[in-house]
């Protein structure tokens, strides 16, 4: 079964297919607004911008586990995003990424890329995950800068 093999909804109430990502080099990050990593997603936006034609999409999945710093209704979190960061790429509805409500993609991308010492839990909001076009997938720190990302995503499009 594929890992991208689900339906989310996005923070606008619509069911996402992600498997029309299938082949792509996705990178998955759980956000929070308020957050002293929430500026990141400047970083995300530019990554897309710049990577997208070559086959990069970013998805942001919301999380309000790390000191309650996604607190906002899914109208509330779109709007900061945009607003504040010019978020093009696809945002979804909130998740949890730790516990028992944990959603099955984390689920699997936790299994597939354990943090340090082998724990698959997520310390933090920013845990990134690079997905390359074959399926393997990458876990990146809460305080591993975007743009650090670029030799790791380039490689991932080079296939």
């Amino acid at each position: 079964m594929s890992l991208l093999n689900k339906e989310m909804p996005l923070l606008s109430g619509e069911m996402q297919d992600l498997s029309q990502y299938e082949g792509k080099v996705v990178l998955i990050v759980n956000t929070a607004s308020k957050c002293g990593f929430t500026n990141q997603y400047e970083g995300l936006e530019a990554l897309y911008e710049e990577y997208k034609a070559q086959d990069l999409v970013v998805l942001g999945f919301p999380c309000n586990q790390f000191g309650e710093q996604e607190k906002g209704a899914d109208s509330e979190i779109a709007s900061f995003c945009q607003k504040n960061y010019g978020v093009s790429f696809p945002m979804f509805s909130k998740v949890e990424v730790n516990g028992d409500g944990t959603a099955p993609l984390y689920q699997e991308l936790k299994t597939q890329a354990p943090g340090i010492m082998g724990t698959k839990k997520i310390k933090w909001n920013f845990t990134k995950f690079l997905v390359n076009k074959q399926g393997k997938v990458t876990r990146y720190a809460p305080t591993t800068k975007p743009e650090a990302l670029k030799a790791d995503i380039e490689t991932a499009i080079a296939g």
